[in-house]
Parts: structure tokens; C-alpha cells; sequence
């Protein structure tokens, strides 16, 4: 425990839902509920419009769906999440060079590692400072809990969503977490929590109480003496500023359970090449190919297969996840599938051939090159994989970016019966109109989220001098934003 609330804690407000909001005028306000849109679909972030009808995250979407009909409902757009969280990272590390970040809208930073004044004045001007600059780098509002240690100062963000900077100060920990609920502790989760609940504990200050001798007896020796010196207030764990990746998974859970073995093994291997994606994306390799099956009655069954070396190669991890699949039996009906490579490096069995092969190459080459001559034609770079080849799909989802030939940036407010509607408006814009075009017009593409803020101002050619606040507008809005009108593809 520090004397003084130096340990910073982060938290987006309904990061993904306001995300959303900020992007789409027509939706601020009110309730937006971001998550898998299946029958199977569970929320992932809802708006505090949504959450005043009782949706949270985690939720089972059907049961969103009960309790706030007149949502907005969307399919998450991760790499608009992904920008905003790289611009927000990008001013806390501008704090400290000691930060932790816990998810894309959630990190810890130790403040006195980066010079700020280890004062309860000091931090809170930094925590302020710092609300202002997410809002005006991304339009988007953050939470700041600043505390002495990071359990307290995550407390502490919790306290002051939305929008929001609490303090706790150095000796006021006991006090303030007694009445809270066992489960604020970390490392509480319901099956701890139902065994303190049948030791008659359910308090902080009954856990506290409860003594160590008795928690370890309940709990273990060092979930016990764990527990005990937090229920006291006391957490002495470090922001850590980089954490390794120990696995890269991947995973689908089906609207149908699938019961067809074709399908099954077909699954796999879309999943495996997306799990090769995905470590290639972060520069890794791994040795052991796991895979996941989630059957019809929520058994889960996990097989893996240690393999010579470490590999990014998508054949290979295709074919360890099907020898994998063959001890499974799938024919009762299977609702989720995943596979995920772990113990891994940053190199592949096969660079190590190509570094030795090309050490042997150069000294060949030293060996053979005359004079002023060119040495031996290098081999070219080694296959890369295919690039995927993708037009307008399917099935436009709810909130997804499109882009017209005639009206320009918009997003998929709803389709069905071959007929997609899209609302043509930009972040910066008034609410846009509605039109409705046909599934397959060619005029209708895939388009790519556009920033939350407007870009830079720039002299525009021929502006009128009654040009007001409204006239940087999305192609295809005119006097009557906001009225839906359909047009004919």
C-alpha cells in the first residue's frame, strides 16, 4: 500500500456502445446494445440508456431483447474499438511508462513511476487532465479511480462511472470497503463467494472479521491469506507494464447446433486458419494446437497436441485440430467451437532452417563472388498466405459500415427479404436519411469505420456565408435529415 492515491485505474464508459453513439448521430441518447445477434448472442456493452431497462453485459440477447424491444441492436465493429483504445493508450503512456492495460477500454497506471508528485492534489489534477484529454482526442468519456493500491483504485473507478474521478485516500480503506459485498474482492467469483456465503460471510467486514486462520481453513492456504489481507485494505501488487501473451484462441458458438460431422470438421478448419490469423498478427509462433468443443448439453471438452517445434503455419494447425477432432464425438449436436495455439515464440521450426540455410548461402557467396561481380540471385520471399477476396456479403448486420457510389458513408440499420436499409450519416454529421436498396446492388459496399471526430478543418471552395454548423454533412443529406425515405435501388 502507497501512502499516497498514486496508482491510476482507467475504465471507458459503455466503451463499445458509446463508441457507437459518437459514430452514429441518430443513436445518441438513446439505448444501444452491442453483442452477438444470434439466438445464442450475449451482450457485450450496452449504453446507460439501455442499462436503465435492466440489460448489462454478459447477458443472454434474447433476454435484451425482452427487456428493451426499442434498442439498437449491433454487431460489434472492433476495429473502430481498436483505433480509439490505441489513441487512449497512447495518453496514458504519455503519464507514466509503467501501464497495464487489462482489456481495449481498461488499464492501470502507476503514476509515480512517471513523476507525478506522490500528493492527493497531484494525482487528482492528473486524473482530471487526463479525462479531458481522452475527450477531446476521441469524443469518448472514461472513469478515473486514483487510489493506493490497484484493487482500490479499480473500487474506485467502479464509484465514479459515468464520466466520472473518485479518490480514496490513503486511510480510509477499511471504512470504505466493509459494507461492500464479498464479491468487490479480487479473485472472488461465485464459487468462493458461495463458500463464504455458507460460512455466514458476505461482507468485506465480515471477511475481515472472519480472521485468516479461518478463511485459509475455508479457502486454502493462499487463497485464504490472500483474501484476508485485502478484506484489510492491503494489496501490494506492482503495474506490471507488459504482460506475455501465453495463447491466441479463437472461438464460434452456432445460432444451430451442428450435427453434421462435414460441417463440424469444415468449422474447425475456418477456425484454425482465423486462430494462424490472428498469431501471425502478433507476431508469434506456438507448439501446442488446442482445441475446444462445447456440446449440446454444455459440456465442454478440451484436447491438444504438443507439436516438434513452434509453428505459424495455417496447414499445419488445420491438421493438428483435425487429428484433435477425431477422439470427439460430435453427433449429439455441438453450439460452440475453438481452437487456439500456446506455448509460444516469436520464431517458427522453419525460420531456423532458413537462418541456418542462408548463413550457408552467404558464406558460399563470399566464397565464389569474383570482384566487381554480382553474386548468386537470392531466393525470393517465402509464400505468403492468400489474401481473402471478399464482396458485398451475404447478410448485412445491424451497424455495420457501408459506403454508396451516390450517397456515400452510411451504416446497416437492418436487412431481410433481400432488402438492406441504411441510414447515410458520419460522426460529425446531423442524423442522416434512411434509404432501402436491394441486398446485391452493386452500388452498395463494405465500407470502413471513419473517426469518431471531424477531421481538421480545410478551406472549402464556394461556401455560402449562411453556411451553418450542419453543412459538413454525409453525401445524400439535404433540409430533411432525420426523415426516413426509401428509394428504389
Amino acid at each position: 500500500m502507497r501512502a499516497a492515491p498514486t496508482i491510476l485505474h482507467l475504465d471507458m464508459d459503455a466503451f463499445f456502445a458509446a463508441a457507437e453513439q459518437a459514430a452514429k448521430p441518430s443513436l445518441r441518447g438513446k439505448p444501444v446494445i452491442v453483442g452477438g445477434l444470434g439466438p445464442r448472442g450475449v451482450v457485450a456493452t450496452a449504453s446507460y440508456e439501455a442499462r436503465v431497462f435492466g440489460v448489462h453485459s454478459a447477458m443472454a440477447m434474447a433476454q435484451a431483447r425482452r427487456l428493451c424491444p426499442n434498442a439498437a441492436y449491433l454487431t460489434p465493429r472492433f476495429a473502430l474499438y481498436r483505433r480509439v483504445s490505441e489513441a487512449v493508450m497512447a495518453l496514458l503512456h504519455t503519464l507514466s511508462p509503467l501501464v497495464e492495460p487489462l482489456s481495449l477500454d481498461e488499464a492501470f497506471v502507476d503514476l509515480e513511476a512517471g513523476g507525478t508528485e506522490p500528493t492527493v492534489g497531484a494525482a487528482r489534477a492528473v486524473g482530471e487532465r487526463l479525462r479531458a484529454d481522452i475527450r477531446a482526442v476521441t469524443g469518448l468519456t472514461g472513469s478515473v479511480g486514483l487510489a493506493g493500491s490497484k484493487m482500490l483504485a479499480k473500487i474506485a473507478s467502479e464509484q465514479a462511472k459515468p464520466d466520472g474521478l473518485v479518490v480514496i485516500e490513503p486511510g480510509t480503506e477499511r471504512e470504505l470497503l466493509g459494507p461492500m459485498p464479498v464479491r468487490t474482492l479480487p479473485g472472488v467469483g461465485p464459487a468462493t463467494a458461495e463458500a463464504l456465503r455458507r460460512a455466514g460471510i458476505h461482507t468485506v467486514a465480515e471477511t475481515r472479521e472472519a480472521g485468516e486462520a479461518e478463511l485459509v481453513r475455508l479457502l486454502g492456504r493462499a487463497h485464504g491469506a490472500s483474501l484476508y489481507l485485502m478484506s484489510c485494505g492491503r494489496d501490494e501488487r506492482p503495474v506490471v507494464a507488459e504482460r506475455d501473451t501465453k495463447s491466441v484462441s479463437v472461438e464460434d458458438t452456432f445460432d444451430v447446433d451442428l450435427t453434421d460431422r462435414t460441417r463440424v470438421q469444415l468449422e474447425v478448419a475456418r477456425l484454425a486458419d482465423r486462430c494462424v490469423r490472428r498469431l501471425r498478427a502478433a507476431g508469434h509462433s506456438g507448439r501446442t494446437i488446442v482445441l475446444k468443443v462445447r456440446r449440446y448439453d454444455f459440456s465442454t471438452m478440451t484436447r491438444s497436441e504438443t507439436l516438434r517445434g513452434p509453428t505459424d503455419d495455417p496447414a499445419v494447425v488445420r491438421e493438428a485440430a483435425a487429428r484433435l477432432l477425431e477422439s470427439v464425438d460430435t453427433t449429439a449436436g455441438v453450439r460452440l467451437l475453438g481452437v487456439g495455439v500456446s506455448g509460444l515464440a516469436d520464431f517458427t521450426q522453419e525460420d531456423l532452417f532458413a537462418q541456418a540455410a542462408q548463413a550457408a548461402h552467404e558464406a558460399l557467396e563470399d566464397a565464389e563472388a569474383a570482384p566487381g561481380g554480382e553474386g548468386p540471385e537470392t531466393a525470393g520471399p517465402g509464400p505468403e498466405e492468400a489474401a481473402e477476396h471478399t464482396g458485398a456479403p451475404r447478410r448485412w448486420l445491424p451497424g455495420v459500415d457501408v459506403r454508396h457510389s451516390e450517397f456515400g458513408a452510411g451504416w446497416v440499420q437492418g436487412s431481410g427479404v433481400g432488402r438492406v436499409t441504411v441510414r447515410f450519416e458520419t460522426p460529425w454529421s446531423e442524423p442522416g436519411r434512411v434509404r432501402t436498396f436491394a441486398v446485391d446492388d452493386p452500388a452498395l459496399e463494405p465500407g470502413e469505420p471513419l473517426p469518431l471526430l471531424a477531421p481538421a478543418e480545410e478551406p472549402e471552395p464556394g461556401p455560402g456565408p449562411h453556411d451553418g454548423p450542419g453543412a459538413a454533412t454525409a453525401p445524400g443529406q439535404g433540409s430533411g435529415q432525420g426523415q426516413p425515405v426509401t428509394s428504389s435501388p
